[in-house]
């Protein structure tokens, strides 16, 4: 049987059945940028930085299933520049101050932004008042940086089986919640140990007692871009640092 597979910017990738754009991508070890998207979970499209240009339409490549002989447009100026409005909104939608965050070098959305070259936020800064959660022993919640991605919730609830994350809320109101009638993650049965503990791409979810471990200029996205590390986004763990 001929080895089906997507023409992506020119280039013939093969898919196995049943895999997504972005499935088929990381496997050749393509970069498209995501945020939202690990390769342990049902995708769901929250992100929408996969966007790409499938048969002319515009999809998401973590829900597009792959199709033979399908035409992916993916890292053209058009799609790049969405992608850095997308990035800017994030950034001022929430408070993201890079130069003193503990995440800086280890950040998802602050290594994207580097790549699709994002100079400035462009937009007015939303400036929302979110407290902190200092409750539990091991950990710190930085409700401030949350992209809504997720990643937490999914993991808590598919992989941990604990259902200690949610989303509440709707529109510009929707926010990342503690699934416990204090609200306090201290009332909950979350540990460091959970795959959601290790899954956030930004800097919500913190070990105390760990800042600053890593030096500045020796962390993930200070060593190498992040889109030459597709092949470690593609085999994710629970034991490494996923962020």
């Amino acid at each position: 049987m001929t080895q089906q597979s997507i023409l992506l910017d020119g280039l013939p990738v093969p898919f196995e059945e049943g895999q997504t754009i972005m499935d088929a991508a990381m496997a050749a070890e393509i970069f498209i940028p995501h945020l939202c998207h690990h390769p342990e979970f049902k995708p769901q499209g929250s992100c929408k930085l996969c966007t790409v240009k499938a048969s002319g339409r515009y999809v998401s490549a973590c829900t597009m299933p792959a199709r033979d002989g399908m035409e992916v447009e993916n890292n053209s100026p058009d799609l790049n520049d969405k992608r850095r409005t997308m990035l800017q909104m994030l950034f001022v939608e929430g408070n993201h101050f890079c130069p003193s965050c503990e995440k800086s070098g280890n950040c998802m959305l602050q290594a994207l932004a580097y790549e699709l070259e994002m100079l400035s936020p462009h937009f007015n800064q939303f400036y929302p008042n979110r407290p902190l959660d200092a409750s539990h022993p091991q950990v710190l919640l930085d409700f401030n940086r949350c992209i809504l991605c997720e990643l937490c919730v999914r993991a808590s609830r598919d992989v941990d089986g604990k259902h200690v994350f949610s989303l509440s809320g709707r529109g510009i109101t929707k926010h990342l919640i503690v699934n416990a009638e204090s609200g306090r993650l201290a009332d909950t049965d979350f540990s460091m140990t959970d795959k959601a503990a290790h899954v956030c791409p930004v800097g919500v979810i913190l070990e105390k007692r760990k800042g600053f471990a890593v030096p500045i200029g020796q962390r993930r996205y200070d060593v190498d871009p992040i889109g030459m590390q597709v092949e470690r986004l593609a085999h994710r763990t629970t034991t490494e640092e996923e962020i």
